[in-house]
C-alpha cells in the first residue's frame, strides 16, 4: 500500500504548517516513526500507510539537528513500543467482543487501514478539522479502503466532545475501547480530567481505554531549563501543558478506570527487543511490583512516561 509517489493533495509541507496547529505537526513525527519501523525486518508493527502520509505532505517527518540524536532514539522508542501496546490493546478488547473503537487525537494514525478487524467493527477518528481534512485528502488521492466501518469526526478535544461522537453513531450501551495516545499531554489536566470522565461516562462496564502519560520528570527539567516558556522549532514539550496525574491507578479509579500501568522498557523487553539503554535484564513480576510502588505513592512509574490499559467498572 505504499505510495510510489507523493499523492496529489493540494497540500505541502510548506501550506502545512500554515494550515495546521503546531501540535498537529507532531503527527509526521510519529508517522516517520512508524514508516521507519515498518521497514525492519523484526518490526513490531507494520504500518504501509504512514510513508504514504509523508510522501503527500512532502517531508520525512523530523526536523532536529544531528546534536538532539540521543533524544530522538528516545521518543522513537517510545513511539515504536506504545504503538505496538495498543494494537494488541484494542485487538484484545475485539476479541472479548468490543465492536467499537473511538481515537482520540487521531492525526495520522491508519488503524482503521491497517489492523485485522473483526466484521462490524466501527472505527472512530476524533481530532481537529486541519490534520483530518489533509489526512482525507490522502487517502482519497491514494484510493485506500479501510479494514472497518469508519467515521471521521473533526472536534477540540478541549471540549465537550461527547455530542459529536454520538451523532456520528457511538452506541453508548454497547461496549467500547478508547484510545488516548500521545495526546493529553498537550491538554492541561483540566482538560485531561474531563476527557477521561467524558469517556467513562459514554462506556458500559468492561470498556477499555487505552493511555500515553508523559513523564512529569521531562516536563519539570524543561520548565527549569526553559524559564521563559519558549523552546526550538522541534521541540515538541514545549508544546507539553501537564504531565498528568503522577499516580495515574489512583487517578483513573476517580472515574470508574481499572488501570494496568506498563514502563515502556518493561513493555520492550517483553516483545522481544530490550532497550539498548537498558541497565539490567527486566525480571519477571516487574509490572506487579511497579505498580505495587505506584500505589505506595514511590518507584520509577510514579514519575516516567508510562503506557496504561484501563478497564471500566
Amino acid at each position: 500500500m505504499r505510495p510510489s509517489t507523493p499523492a496529489r493533495t493540494g497540500f505541502d509541507a510548506g501550506q502545512l504548517q500554515h494550515v495546521l496547529p503546531e501540535v498537529s505537526l507532531t503527527a509526521f513525527n510519529v508517522a516517520a516513526t512508524r514508516a521507519a519501523e515498518t521497514t525492519r525486518p523484526d518490526r513490531l508493527f507494520a504500518d504501509a500507510y504512514a510513508a504514504g502520509f509523508l510522501a503527500a505532505a512532502g517531508t520525512t517527518g523530523w526536523a532536529e539537528p544531528s546534536s538532539e540524536q540521543r533524544r530522538r532514539r528516545g521518543l522513537v522508542d517510545w513511539i515504536t513500543v506504545r504503538t505496538r501496546f495498543l494494537d494488541d490493546l484494542l485487538l484484545e478488547a475485539c476479541m472479548r467482543g468490543t465492536r467499537q473503537v473511538v481515537i482520540l487525537g487521531a492525526g495520522l494514525d491508519a488503524r482503521a487501514f491497517r489492523l485485522n478487524w473483526p466484521d462490524g467493527l466501527r472505527l472512530f477518528e476524533l481530532d481537529m478539522g486541519g490534520v483530518l481534512d489533509f489526512k482525507q485528502s490522502v487517502i482519497q488521492a491514494e484510493g485506500w479502503r479501510p479494514a472497518c466501518i469508519r467515521a471521521v469526526v473533526p472536534v477540540d478535544l478541549s471540549e465537550d466532545w461527547g455530542p459529536p461522537l454520538r451523532e456520528a453513531g457511538l452506541d453508548e450501551a454497547a461496549p467500547v475501547a478508547f484510545v488516548a495516545e500521545g495526546l493529553l499531554a498537550y491538554l492541561s489536566q483540566e482538560a485531561s480530567d474531563a476527557l477521561v470522565a467524558r469517556a467513562a461516562a459514554m462506556s458500559p462496564s468492561g470498556s477499555r481505554f487505552g493511555l500515553t502519560l508523559a513523564s512529569s520528570r521531562r516536563l519539570k527539567a524543561w520548565r527549569e531549563a526553559h524559564l521563559d516558556a519558549s523552546g526550538g522549532a522541534s521541540d515538541y514539550v514545549a508544546l507539553w501543558r501537564s504531565a498528568n496525574a503522577e499516580r495515574a491507578v489512583a487517578w483513573l479509579a476517580r472515574f470508574g478506570w481499572q488501570a494496568k500501568v506498563f514502563d515502556v522498557g518493561e513493555r520492550s523487553a517483553s516483545y522481544g527487543r530490550p532497550l539498548e539503554r537498558q541497565a539490567a535484564h527486566v525480571a519477571p513480576g516487574a509490572v506487579q511490583q511497579a505498580q505495587g510502588d505506584e500505589a505506595a505513592g514511590g518507584g520509577p512509574r510514579e514519575h516516567g512516561a508510562r503506557l496504561v490499559d484501563a478497564e471500566h467498572l
